[in-house]
């Protein structure tokens, strides 16, 4: 795939795409084709998805460039894999629960918007 596929089927740029690579979070570059263009595999394209959803969820690029450290060490960092996958977990789940106590706050309010407007409106 070239570099402007993986960007429409992952929603990210070009740049932020090459940005990955320069920063040390695919496994391995992407080869080059005889043209000198990038030629992504579906290996680079699964991970480029991974690294999209931590980002999006909240994980820092240091986070993210330690993630991609220890799966190129292979099989004997699983555990901390799983250490560091399992604490992003629980920092999205309690952004989660915060948007729910927000929200429910924002309900609260709209929902007294309304009655008044009836109130005046009747």
């Amino acid at each position: 795939m070239t570099i402007a596929e993986v960007a429409r089927r992952t929603g990210l740029t070009a740049h932020t795409l090459r940005y990955y690579e320069r920063a040390g979070l695919l496994p391995s570059p992407p080869p080059r084709g005889v043209n000198g263009h990038r030629c992504y595999t579906q290996r680079h394209l699964d991970w480029v998805v991974l690294l999209s959803r931590l980002r999006a969820t909240g994980m820092s690029i240091a986070g993210m460039r330690r993630y991609a450290e220890l799966a190129g060490s292979g099989v004997p960092t699983s555990g901390e894999r799983l250490e560091l996958l399992l604490a992003h977990r629980a920092q999205v789940a309690s952004r989660i629960e915060q948007l729910r106590d927000d929200l429910t706050l924002i309900d609260h309010k709209i929902q007294i918007y309304r009655k008044s407007i009836e109130e005046n409106h009747v």
